[in-house]
């Protein structure tokens, strides 16, 4: 998951991907014949795939480097062996932050792109996308929470979403629904969503087309059944059929927030007006850090989770109609561009979940300016230096305002009575 704004990009081999994916559309037959009863999701599967795609020897899927389209060719053959039609996106980006840390601005990537079928031949030219970002941070330290440069491989971030969206292709090929089903391995969404913005201005099928996007960013740790679904207001039909859908399966303690924006790769789709899901399971300690490893995924976890997300995927593509977008007022939003020169560091792991006024945590990094600090798990950070904080974006644009160096005074309420605590903290730089 990026913390960051999208870039505007260029490419090439849009109208080859087009041909190939609208030919496959219009194919009368389908990889998994007829109509069936669909089957759950395998954590064996789930487990292995994560395992594959965050070894050290693809070295943390950096977009654009030798690991990362080893990632993609792995998902291009996953994709083949269930006889799906799969082509590849190149892309080539300019990231500013690149440029600011002194380096060629210049990225070139790929997107993996699949396509199942729909069933109905009067409804197949229609599709839902099923997304997740492959890439990660490897070795690069920009944009990591942690110091040195040990790989990161990102487990979580996002092997785990990869590993659903491959999990889901299968199911979802064995049975295929009423609509077709685009499923994306995206790259370069570390660095500000390069490859799903890529993919909405330069689309393999009309965009029109598209009925709604589904994304897995971060599902892979599980715990105490807790499962965020951001989206639920881009479509009034959304909040019952996922709440209906959670209760008639996996049952997991669901928090739905209405925000299309946010910072992954469901947000260009929402900004194309487009109905979204994203589907997370929190942020945790070692979020762009070296910790991120396969050992810590919770792979029968994350199959629940994408019996949900199956479940709900099939329902909106064998509904009669189009699901009804609608602009939400959102709690979420991008925030402020942190490319615009050296980016502080505070090193505070949020709870995304938490409905406190200010930004609950759920820890520190161990040795960040926020530990250093006396910042602790629970605190909620209600200001930083002169600004109010009332949510993750708040302090967000709070933090931005100040420069790596710079001594802040943050106050925070501790423990059940709410207790105002005022701390100094000197920031860090991101990425040292």
């Amino acid at each position: 998951m990026s913390p960051m704004t999208f870039r505007r990009l260029g490419g090439r081999g849009a109208a080859a991907a087009a041909a190939i994916l609208l030919a496959a559309c219009r194919t009368a037959g389908t990889p998994g014949g007829a109509r069936g009863a669909p089957s759950t999701a395998d954590a064996a599967r789930i487990h292995a795939d994560v395992a594959y795609l965050a070894d050290d020897r693809l070295e943390g899927r950096l977009a654009g480097s030798p690991g990362n389209d080893s990632a993609a060719a792995y998902i291009a053959r996953r994709f083949r062996a269930l006889g799906l039609s799969t082509v590849e996106q190149r892309f080539t980006a300019q990231v500013a932050a690149f440029a600011h840390a002194g380096r060629s601005p210049e990225l070139t990537s790929q997107n993996v792109v699949a396509i199942v079928p729909g069933r109905d031949p009067a409804l197949r030219g229609q599709s839902v996308v099923i997304g997740a970002h492959y890439d990660h941070l490897g070795r690069d330290r920009l944009f990591a929470s942690d110091t040195g440069t040990a790989i990161r491989n990102g487990a979580d971030d996002n092997a785990s979403g990869t590993a659903a969206v491959l999990e889901l292709a299968r199911l979802l090929a064995a049975h295929p629904p009423r609509r077709s089903v685009l499923l994306v391995a995206f790259s370069g969404e570390e660095e500000g969503a390069l490859g799903s913005q890529w993919f909405v201005d330069h689309p393999p099928v009309p965009l029109d087309s598209v009925v709604a996007m589904l994304n897995f960013d971060m599902v892979g740790r599980l715990a105490n059944d807790k499962l965020l679904v951001y989206g639920v207001g881009t479509a009034p039909e959304l909040p019952g059929l996922v709440d209906s859908l959670n209760a008639a399966g996996p049952r997991l303690a669901l928090k739905t927030l209405p925000d299309g924006v946010g910072p992954s790769d469901h947000a260009p789709f929402y900004l194309k007006e487009l109905p979204v899901l994203h589907f997370f399971t929190d942020v945790h300690p070692d979020y762009h850090a070296a910790g991120d490893d396969v050992e810590k995924i919770n792979a029968p976890g994350e199959a629940r989770v994408v019996d949900l997300g199956h479940a709900i995927a099939r329902a909106i593509a064998d509904r009669p109609g189009r699901l009804t977008f609608t602009p939400t007022a959102t709690t979420q939003r991008m925030a402020s561009d942190p490319t615009a020169g050296p980016r502080p560091w505070f090193g505070s792991i949020p709870d995304m979940g938490s409905d406190a006024a200010g930004m609950r945590l759920t820890g520190v990094t161990p040795g960040s300016p926020a530990d250093k600090g006396g910042v602790k798990a629970g605190d909620v950070v209600v200001q930083f230096g002169d600004r109010v904080v009332t949510d993750l974006y708040s302090y967000t644009d709070a933090l931005n305002a100040y420069k790596p160096g710079d001594v802040v005074r943050v106050v925070v309420q501790r423990g059940t009575m709410g207790e105002r605590v005022t701390l100094t903290v000197t920031l860090g730089k991101r990425g040292e």
